[in-house]
C-alpha cells in the first residue's frame, strides 16, 4: 500500500519527513542556496519547516506529480552551474552523500552532465544536474521526475552506500520500519 495522506507531513522522530531532508540539505555546506518545493498543503508544509536556510517554493503545478516539482525547483536554481536534487521521503539522508555528490559534479568533466548517487547498486538521490539539462527539465511531464532524462546522458555515479541508507519511504510500512 503506498502512503495515504500528506507523507512529508508523516512524523518520524517527532519531526516530518520533510523537516529531516530539509536538516540534512541545511548541514550541507556545499550547498549555496536550499529550495524547498512544495505543493498541496504547502502551507503546513511551511509551518512543519518553521524558519531556517532555505527558501520555499510553491509549485502550482503539483497535481502533474514529481516532474512538476523537479520543473519548480529547478527554475529556481537561476543561473547556478549545478542543482542538486533530494526527496523530502529520504529522512536519514546523510550530509556525507550531498557533499561526494556535489564535490563530484564540481570536479566532472564538462561532458558528464548529472551526478547521481548509488546505494549499492541502486541509483538514487542526491542527484545533481547541470545547467545544460535545465532546458530539459523544463520540458518534463508526468509523475516519474529525470529518469528517463539521466539514460539519455553521461551520468557519474556516486558510491554513498558505505554512508548508510537514505530511508526511502513509501509506505506506512517503510516509515515504521524506520522508527
Amino acid at each position: 500500500m503506498r502512503f495515504g495522506g500528506a507523507k512529508q507531513l508523516a512524523e518520524l522522530d517527532g519531526r516530518p519527513l520533510v523537516a529531516h531532508a530539509v536538516a540534512a540539505a541545511c548541514a550541507a555546506p556545499e550547498l549555496d542556496r536550499v529550495v524547498v518545493v512544495v505543493g498541496a498543503r504547502g502551507d503546513e508544509v511551511r509551518a512543519a519547516l518553521g524558519d531556517g536556510r532555505f527558501d520555499v517554493v510553491s509549485c502550482g503545478e503539483w497535481e502533474e506529480g514529481m516532474s512538476a516539482s523537479l520543473r519548480c525547483g529547478v527554475a529556481a536554481a537561476g543561473d547556478a552551474d549545478w542543482a542538486v536534487v533530494l526527496l523530502g521521503d529520504a529522512p536519514r539522508m546523510p550530509v556525507e552523500a550531498i557533499a561526494l555528490v556535489v564535490e563530484a559534479a564540481l570536479e566532472a568533466p564538462a561532458e558528464v552532465a548529472a551526478v547521481r548517487a548509488d546505494w549499492r547498486g541502486r541509483p538514487g538521490h542526491p542527484v545533481a544536474l547541470s545547467r545544460s539539462l535545465f532546458e530539459r527539465v523544463g520540458e518534463l511531464r508526468g509523475d516519474h521526475g529525470a529518469r528517463d532524462l539521466l539514460d539519455s546522458v553521461a551520468v557519474l555515479e556516486v558510491e554513498c552506500g558505505d554512508l548508510g541508507d537514505p530511508g526511502d519511504v513509501d509506505t506506512p510500512d517503510e516509515l515504521e520500519a524506520l522508527r
